[in-house]
């Protein structure tokens, strides 16, 4: 017999009960010191008192209607991110593969809409990540997603990151788009050289093609902007979320410029779920939260002050540390031993963290997270590098 549970996952032996801001409690009955958030999920934090309160007054009024009707909560959401961003128009789903499955169609609605529906490729790069299905696993330069599924699925072309050149000679008169992460997170933690995703930009604009970032964990305040593409100066055409925009309500946007966005016409796309008024009111009140005056600053010097104190950690343990990567508190450990050691290490001394490629550890605390708070993970990455230096 096998498990009622689909075995495509393989959990620690470690369930919790409750979360409390930066902390989640055990069914062990220890307090752990959250440095994933569920992947880059809840930033800012467990039972955030206005996230639970809008979920609460919301679940009173009603869960959802479907999208055959006006739904306030959808314009009210998608003006703040208008206002919020480059975008002119959003649409709205349940997860980051939704959001970015409705850019990639985006991308090929596009030049069909305007007469060359031959264009339809798309250049992404290796080691990437954009979500599990068909499409996006495609998207992604990796070939362990695509084992065991037949055969990919066409128009996607793959180059090395920060390789211009081979970007230029992956341009045919099929290429309609570049899909690219600001900092590809699961790859590793790599930051993308400034110069090169602007050269992209350019690139974009000399050759008639569309650029699509995947914000989907840089989004919603990781790297100290609302959006990573605000530390550029220029911006994408087509940019995706999730993951923090719902602090772990499930909800996804596909944001957009208007010459891409009016494309998109009635019945082009849907979803049945996507943009229900509890999804938009949670949210919602992410978004009223995360721009309010003073946050992201609280997130540039909080960041500022757990760079300071790892790079220390990396200097005095050069055995088990190689070097630290990330943009405000989207960060990364390349190890020396293995990734998996330092996270069991890590979780002995009560701190949650996440794999990544290329041997990296994730440090993706939450935003809302104290200095207090990094103290204590210090310790920890301390005491574990202590232990694995032995």
């Amino acid at each position: 017999m096998i498990s009622p549970l689909l075995s495509n996952y393989a959990p620690a032996d470690l369930s919790f009960e409750k979360g409390e801001g930066a902390y989640l409690i055990g069914n062990d009955g220890r307090r752990y010191l959250d440095f994933y958030a569920g992947i880059a999920v809840t930033s800012l934090g467990h039972a955030h008192p206005r996230v639970v309160k809008a979920i609460q007054d919301q679940a009173e009024k009603v869960l959802h209607v479907a999208n055959l009707f006006r739904i306030p909560e959808q314009e009210e959401l998608a003006r703040k991110l208008v206002d919020a961003t480059f975008a002119d128009a959003v649409y709205f789903c349940n997860s980051g593969a939704e959001a970015n499955e409705c850019g990639l169609k985006m991308i090929r609605k596009y030049f069909s809409a305007n007469g060359q529906p031959e264009k339809f490729r798309v250049i992404g790069f290796n080691d990437s990540f954009h979500g599990r299905t068909l499409a996006t696993i495609a998207a992604a330069g990796q070939e362990k997603l695509l084992e065991g599924f037949g055969p990919a699925a066409d128009g996607y072309d793959h180059v090395e990151a920060g390789d211009l050149e081979a970007v230029k000679a992956a341009i045919t008169p099929e290429t309609a788009g570049i899909i690219i992460e600001p900092i590809i997170g699961e790859g590793g933690i790599r930051v993308m050289d400034p110069d090169f995703l602007k050269s992209l930009r350019d690139l974009c604009d000399e050759n008639d093609l569309l650029l699509m970032f995947d914000e989907i964990q840089t989004g919603m305040g990781r790297t100290g902007k609302l959006f990573a593409y605000e530390h550029l100066g220029f911006h994408p055409d087509i940019m995706s979320s999730a993951k923090a925009l719902g602090n772990g309500f499930p909800v996804g946007a596909c944001l957009a410029v208007e010459k891409v966005a009016k494309c998109m016409t009635v019945g082009s796309h849907g979803s049945t779920y996507g943009g229900n008024p509890m999804a938009m009111t949670v949210a919602s009140t992410v978004v009223d939260v995360m721009t309010e005056e003073g946050f992201m600053d609280h997130v540039s010097r909080i960041a500022n002050h757990l760079k300071q104190s790892l790079n220390g950690v990396v200097d005095r343990y050069p055995s088990v540390l190689e070097e630290l990567r990330g943009v405000g508190l989207h960060l990364g450990l390349k190890c020396k031993v293995e990734n998996s050691a330092l996270i069991a290490a890590l979780q002995k001394q009560g701190a949650l963290t996440a794999k990544a490629g290329d041997n990296v550890v994730r440090l993706l605390p939450p935003l809302i997270i104290e200095e207090q708070q990094i103290n204590e993970f210090i310790n920890a990455l301390e005491n574990a590098c202590e232990e694995l230096s032995q």
